[in-house]
């Protein structure tokens, strides 16, 4: 059993920004030289999520949209009295989708459907310098 792990560091806009990292994490599962396992994608904060979505502009629009609607921004959240950040709504929403995806490594590829896409949603009120760490377990 092999394991290969690698940290990918991007940029965000914040406030919901959706960013395809497909391709990034096909390069690294490609580099490991793994052929069948599994690939583990997380990302490292606690406002950030990691999840998969068909990557286009409508569906990216209602995402915002519907995060929007079930954790408002606009809510006193007792976080936001703690640590006077404003950004207590990035927290939940991060912890709603989850901060680690695993996808099936078959043939030295991930196995996604042709309208599925890797995503990283930055949910904090400002633009982050984000990271995430790929790990690839197989043969």
């Amino acid at each position: 059993m092999a394991v290969f792990s690698k940290s990918i560091k991007f940029q965000t806009n914040g406030r919901d920004d959706v960013v395809d990292m497909t391709d990034r994490v096909e390069d690294v599962v490609s580099d490991s030289g793994i052929k069948s396992g599994t690939a583990t994608v997380f990302v490292v904060g606690s406002t950030a999520s990691v999840t998969t979505v068909e990557y286009e502009p409508g569906l990216v629009k209602d995402i915002k949209t519907l995060l929007g609607k079930l954790i408002p921004s606009n809510v006193d959240w007792a976080h936001n009295e703690t640590w006077g950040d404003g950004n207590g709504h990035s927290h939940l929403r991060a912890l709603l989708i989850g901060s680690s995806l695993t996808v099936p490594v078959v043939n030295g590829g991930l196995t996604l459907g042709t309208w599925q896409q890797v995503v990283v949603i930055d949910h904090d009120n400002r633009a982050r310098s984000r990271e995430i760490v790929v790990q690839i377990v197989g043969e």
